[in-house]
């Protein structure tokens, strides 16, 4: 069996990238859409590869046996007894974490890493943005809602109702946040956009519910400035909704 270990592993890991991929949008979780081909190739190339090294050794293991000569009580002169060049038993703990992904795929970035990011802010240059849409409530990301909360002279958010989709982190003194974690590449580089919550009938929900909140924009402080981050929403209606399949913001 310790023959094949390196075998194993290799399709644990190629199974468990499929596993993410192409049956599922796990993935999603870790790595923008547009990854999804490199990872089912790559997987498929891991799963093929164990079944190939494991093709091999028993093919080379069949041809030692039937060169090796056998002693006078019949059995092989190879006495190896689990001592062969396999590799010490504590490598099969890397398989861990491929079982670990096949069978119980971690959850998205949530509460916990929105929170560790601190609140930098500095001023990106205050300028004008594009109108938005006619109508009423207006769809917008928390990255857009910010970006014109904190930074638009034109002040585009004045009388509009918004509705922005995220989950629920908590401040100090009973403040709440609508937040929502941004991916350049993979989750690994993901930042934190987040909304003060002002007004909500029924208080704060718990930490990590994903909501919808529609309301209108509270001022704050001066465009551009560090007081006017994080940028605050009046909330006239906070109604929960499931856990999106993508849910990060693309930038």
């Amino acid at each position: 069996m310790r023959r094949y270990g390196s075998c194993l592993l290799l399709a644990l890991v190629g199974a468990s990238v499929l596993r993410i991929s192409l049956f599922g949008e796990l993935y999603l979780r870790y790595v923008q859409a547009g990854l999804r081909p490199y990872l089912v190739v790559s997987g498929g190339v891991l799963v093929l590869l164990g079944g190939v090294m494991a093709v091999g050794a028993a093919f080379v293991r069949r041809a030692r046996d039937d060169d090796e000569p056998t002693d006078d009580h019949g059995h092989g002169g190879d006495h190896e007894h689990g001592h062969g060049v396999a590799g010490p038993r504590v490598a099969w703990l890397l398989t861990l974490p491929a079982l670990a992904l096949l069978l119980f795929p971690p959850p998205a970035l949530g509460s916990y890493s929105a929170e560790r990011e601190a609140a930098q802010q500095a001023a990106q240059g205050v300028g004008t943005f594009p109108a938005l849409p006619a109508g009423d409530p207006v769809e917008l990301t928390l990255g857009e809602f910010g970006s014109r909360a904190i930074y638009d002279s034109g002040r585009s958010l004045k009388g509009r109702t918004v509705r922005m989709t995220g989950f629920v982190t908590h401040g100090d003194d009973g403040t709440w946040y609508l937040t929502r974690l941004h991916v350049t590449c993979c989750a690994a580089d993901a930042t934190t956009s987040k909304v003060e919550v002002r007004g909500a009938a029924d208080g704060a929900p718990p930490v990590d519910t994903w909501i919808t909140v529609t309301g209108t924009w509270h001022p704050k402080s001066e465009l551009g400035t560090d007081g006017a981050w994080p940028p605050v929403v009046d909330a006239s209606a906070v109604r929960r909704v499931r856990e999106p399949a993508d849910p990060y913001e693309k930038r």
